[in-house]
């Protein structure tokens, strides 16, 4: 597709590179002086007052600077934490729109104490550097489809242990353009890699004391700076590496974090917003108190229009500066939420759709956040898809042997209809993610154990639907390990036969475990980074042949609902649901609540018909298909069950999925 033309606006804030120096832009609604520091090292060689231009607008051309200069922000005004105002020339502040910064971020208490009660904070703080961004890319459609596989990455853990990668790459985003990232990506099929944050982020103030460092990144101060420790080479490096991404075929979502910033509750750091203006910011209470719909001390406020200017530009920045296709919003009721509460097609939301820059990206919403009516699965207008966590549950149920869900699997292969309406779901149908148990540890671990992440096991969801086969945690009986084999393979066999978009998380095809730790957020070491060389290459080759299944057979991949109906083409219906006799589910099979056993019959699309059966209980079963004329079953996929015989018979071995398709005799 040719490339189309555009025209592109700077943004009003952050430090422009003139011809006559370097302009420097900020908005604070209630500051009554606002300063810029300019810094060589660590020194502090100017302070200059920016100059009111109306409308919170603070701003001032500085001559003789250029590109490298390092600043930082002051602001004064009222000091009342109470109300919102936390005004304190003493505090540096990072520009909200700086695109680079010279260092991580690293928690002081300092950073959190009280005007007049602590030192000034330049010591502390990184500083952001002017930078001439370089020509924007030209626009072009991004390469991921809904329907494709996504592939979460965690990208300091995803290379952290890989010996090929060079030792001075590893961690980095640079790293996933090394030929031996690229091809793994390659060989299981992944249409598109979701990288966990890349923006600069800041420990919680409780992890130092506990030796931990936040290993995530959910902590952002600003949104635009990338973290040095992830991009040493700035957004440079992410524009190289998405290029080379795209040149493999394979597209990049960047998941960002808008809900709320590292700045905390009113007891922690000023870095940024709080001081500029928490008031206008921050979300607040009618008694002045910082609202928390986020679980981590403050909420944007992204119903205000500086708000939203800022998270449009921030958007376009990566847009328009490194190309990636899409965002996935952490915690997006928050984006859509105002005075009275969530709107799936709030301003933001129509903004980003009806901009000329972002209305054709991939968006993706985490739909829900801990704040009243914070669950909003199915409501986010289209063209959003949404992380679905019903069909999460429900797989996991089935599998772990629930009665009574044989119903709710179907809907959940079928894409969910009940949730999401129009013609098309718009589920992303994953079994796992990074907040949680592994794939793995799902089946090894019926309980968390958290103890490393020092809160005595209290941190972390309660209920994971996970089971152990056999003692738990213990990978000595052989028959347990062989059990658990069977169980991922048949969840991932499960998930590769959905309707929709799918997600894996890295490390999860090849067996990955965390010793059954579901929130390992502050575990920066070889708890979460991957084992490279300890990983199950049998179960790799499973999921790179289930990956090149699903796309051989367009059905597999689709997007619209499936209704029964057959097609006009050729006359199969698109899906029927049978029992392991061959014949169609019977109301009664439907509400049988030990039902375990299920086969989905697809239209190929070719004439022909693509069968998975499903056998989620622990013994064997045959299961019968229907023949057409001219036609026989072959086996295409199945780790534990094999063909009986030509009539279309199969054998499954307990815990197992097969795939079936017919072919001319």
């Amino acid at each position: 597709m040719k490339s189309r033309e555009r025209t592109y606006a700077r943004p009003r804030f952050g430090a422009a590179v003139t011809s006559g120096g370097v302009r420097f832009s900020v908005w604070s609604g209630a500051a009554r002086q606002v300063w810029v520091s300019l810094f060589s090292g660590e020194r502090e060689t100017a302070r200059l007052e920016l100059e009111p231009q109306g409308e919170g607008v603070f701003a001032l051309q500085v001559p003789g600077l250029a590109a490298g200069t390092r600043y930082g922000f002051r602001a004064g005004g009222d000091y009342a934490p109470e109300r919102g105002l936390w005004f304190d020339p003493g505090k540096l502040l990072m520009d909200p729109y700086a695109v680079a910064i010279n260092r991580p971020y690293q928690f002081s208490p300092q950073l959190a104490a009280r005007r007049g009660e602590g030192p000034d904070t330049a010591a502390l703080m990184p500083r952001a550097i002017v930078t001439e961004l370089p020509e924007p890319l030209p626009a072009s459609p991004p390469l991921f489809r809904p329907g494709g596989l996504i592939y979460e990455v965690p990208v300091r853990a995803f290379t952290m242990r890989h010996p090929d990668i060079p030792d001075a790459q590893r961690g980095t985003i640079a790293a996933l353009t090394h030929p031996a990232i690229i091809e793994h990506l390659q060989k299981l099929g992944v249409d598109a890699v979701e990288l966990m944050p890349v923006t600069a982020w800041i420990d919680e103030r409780h992890l130092a004391p506990l030796g931990l460092r936040n290993a995530w990144g959910y902590n952002p101060v600003s949104f635009m700076a990338l973290d040095p420790r992830l991009a040493p080479g700035g957004i440079a490096e992410l524009r190289e590496t998405v290029a080379a991404l795209r040149h493999a075929g394979i597209g990049v979502i960047l998941d960002l974090v808008f809900n709320h910033t590292g700045e905390s509750d009113e007891f922690g750091p000023t870095l940024c917003l709080r001081g500029l203006d928490a008031q206008a910011y921050f979300r607040h209470d009618r008694a002045g108190k910082l609202v928390n719909d986020t679980g981590t001390g403050n909420t944007i406020a992204c119903d205000r229009p500086i708000i939203r200017e800022m998270i449009l530009d921030t958007l376009r920045h990566f847009t328009r500066h490194a190309g990636v296709d899409g965002f996935r919003f952490d915690l997006a009721p928050v984006l859509g939420r105002g005075e009275y509460g969530f709107d799936g097609n709030a301003d933001l939301f129509r903004e980003i759709r009806e901009d000329a820059e972002l209305g054709d990206r991939v968006l993706i919403a985490e739909p829900w956040d801990i704040g009243p009516g914070g669950y909003q699965l199915g409501h986010f207008a289209p063209p959003f898809l949404e992380w679905n966590d019903r069909y999460r549950d429900d797989i996991r149920r089935f599998w772990r042997g629930d009665e009574g869900m044989v119903g709710r699997v179907a809907t959940r292969l079928a894409g969910s209809s009940e949730i999401f309406s129009g013609a098309r779901t718009r589920s992303v149908n994953f079994i796992a993610a990074h907040d949680g148990m592994t794939l793995a540890d799902l089946v090894a671990y019926e309980h968390k154990h958290n103890d490393v992440n020092g809160e005595q096991n209290r941190d972390g969801h309660d209920e994971n639907l996970s089971w152990n086969n056999g003692v738990e945690g213990k990978t000595s009986n052989q028959e347990v390990i062989a059990r658990r084999h069977r169980d991922v393979r048949a969840l991932l066999a499960t998930l590769f036969a959905s309707r929709g978009t799918i997600m894996l998380t890295a490390g999860d095809e090849f067996g990955r475990t965390q010793g059954g730790n579901n929130n390992a957020y502050a575990q920066d070491n070889d708890l979460t980074w991957l084992d490279w060389a300890g990983r199950d290459i049998a179960l790799e080759e499973a999921v790179a042949a289930l990956s090149a299944l699903r796309k051989s057979v367009p059905s597999l991949g689709e997007v619209d609902f499936l209704t029964g109906e057959a097609s006009p083409a050729h006359g199969l219906p698109d899906v029927e649901w049978l029992s392991e006799n061959g014949q169609p589910l019977t109301e009664s099979d439907w509400n049988d609540p030990a039902r375990r056993r299920l086969t989905m019959m697809l239209d190929g699309k070719d004439g022909t018909r693509l069968a998975v059966l499903i056998n989620a209980d622990r013994r064997a079963s045959t299961f019968s298909l229907p023949a057409s004329d001219g036609m026989r079953w072959h086996m295409v996929w199945g780790e534990n069950g094999e063909q009986a015989h030509e009539a279309g018979a199969f054998l499954l071995a307990g815990r197992s999925v097969v795939f079936a398709r017919e072919k001319d005799m």
